[in-house]
């Protein structure tokens, strides 16, 4: 039979009453009106995809209810899809030095720069850094042209350089290439994103680094994550877990991976993953990365942090709640992007506990740093919460706060 929105009532019913679960308990514990799921339970209501998310995790549905939820114009999966070639500038300067050359020059014999380009090259890694710095405060859209144009440069100045220089020069690129995707995905285009990526893993190869192509792995392994496909999400983060690779990337492919997990309520699974991940990271010090560092440098404790992320995906809000207010009070305070992401996962949490004054309250504060940070993945959480806290618009905080959400969600509902 096949699966769709009318059926989701009867079968919620039926994990509530298998759970020994009454309707006012199960209201008791999903922090909902009982009334509004008597009617969902009767067909009467429809399902909001929190509130069949909350559910699965709840009664441990392993994403049945959510896919019984599910509209007919869900967006399609894109993870597969091949990755647009947005430019040629990297790709032709690694065909023009030659990868068999390259290798038979000893990429990874790591010899110093001892041409003009060798300060050339440090002052495009300057650069690197001070650009991923502003992408903590500056929105993605400023900030594409110039990491374009940087990317396209540093791989065309591999091309006329010596062996020694070209390596470095490849590797640099190729961060570059990741983080113009990364921004690319902040500013709401997923295919540039995948394509960037892509473009990334090429030139990594191309500079004797092998890792890269499987970090972008736990890259793509993110858009899917934040277009609801957990089956996707899991399958290319166990990619980038092989037992040769950095403890770094398999660390963060572990996390997504429990992320992936969280989102069809399999706690079992996303819980063992937040494990590995924790193990894996805890001796890696970014510290003393000779290049530009994988993932982020903002977060003190990655694991914690997704610990936090996933609970209130698990369905355990309040402990959710808990982990995130710990761990957002360590960030650095111009991590403004950083902030963001995780600030809004915690008002988040603390408005499915019924906390809805304190969900308003840290709202309120990232919500004034937004348009500094404009973000589509950040702005999926923010609608995320303005759906949670809908149920409780009688509320003097909720109705003070609703103008600033509106400002802060129009651009992305044009």
């Amino acid at each position: 039979m096949t699966s769709t929105p009318s059926h989701f009532g009867p079968e919620l019913r039926r994990l509530r009453q298998e759970a020994g679960l009454s309707l006012a308990d199960f209201a008791m514990a999903l922090n909902y009106d009982k009334g509004h799921l008597s009617k969902v339970e009767r067909g009467g209501r429809t399902a909001s995809s929190e509130l069949a998310r909350r559910c699965d995790a709840f009664l441990g549905a392993k994403g049945e209810l959510e896919r019984l939820a599910a509209r007919p114009d869900s967006a399609p999966d894109t993870a597969e899809a091949p990755a647009p070639s947005l430019w040629q500038v990297g790709r032709r300067a690694v065909l023009a030095a030659g990868t068999g050359s390259l290798i038979d020059l000893g990429l990874k014999g790591g010899g110093q720069p001892h041409s003009a380009a060798g300060p050339l090259l440090l002052s495009f890694r300057a650069q690197f850094d001070q650009l991923r710095q502003l992408g903590q405060s500056t929105a993605p859209k400023l900030l594409l042209p110039l990491l374009e144009t940087q990317t396209r440069t540093v791989a065309g100045l591999a091309a006329g350089s010596p062996s020694a220089t070209r390596t470095p020069a490849l590797l640099l690129a190729s961060r570059f290439a990741e983080f113009t995707g990364w921004m690319a995905q902040e500013a709401g285009d997923t295919g540039a994103a995948l394509g960037w990526t892509g473009e990334a893993a090429e030139l990594a190869r191309a500079g004797g680094d092998p890792y890269l192509g499987s970090y972008a792995l736990v890259r793509r392994a993110l858009v899917t994550l934040y277009d609801g496909d957990a089956a996707t999400t899991v399958t290319l983060a166990r990619r980038a877990q092989r037992d040769d690779l950095p403890p770094r990337i398999r660390g963060l492919a572990a996390q997504r991976e429990a992320q992936g997990h969280a989102l069809v309520g399999e706690e079992r699974d996303c819980l063992r993953s937040l494990d590995r991940a924790r193990e894996l990271l805890a001796g890696d010090d970014v510290r003393d990365s000779a290049g530009p560092v994988i993932g982020t440098t903002h977060v003190n404790d990655p694991a914690a942090m997704t610990t936090g992320w996933c609970l209130h995906d698990l369905g355990r809000p309040k402990a959710a709640a808990e982990i995130l207010d710990r761990e957002c009070h360590r960030l650095p305070a111009h991590a403004l992007r950083t902030r963001a992401r995780y600030g809004f996962r915690r008002s988040l949490a603390h408005a499915a506990s019924g906390e809805v004054e304190h969900a308003c309250t840290i709202a309120g504060e990232l919500l004034g740093v937004m348009p500094a940070v404009p973000s589509a993945t950040v702005n999926s959480d923010v609608r995320r919460l303005a759906r949670e806290l809908h149920r409780f618009r009688s509320s003097r905080a909720v109705r003070d706060l609703q103008p600033a959400l509106a400002r802060v969600l129009a651009p992305a509902q044009d």
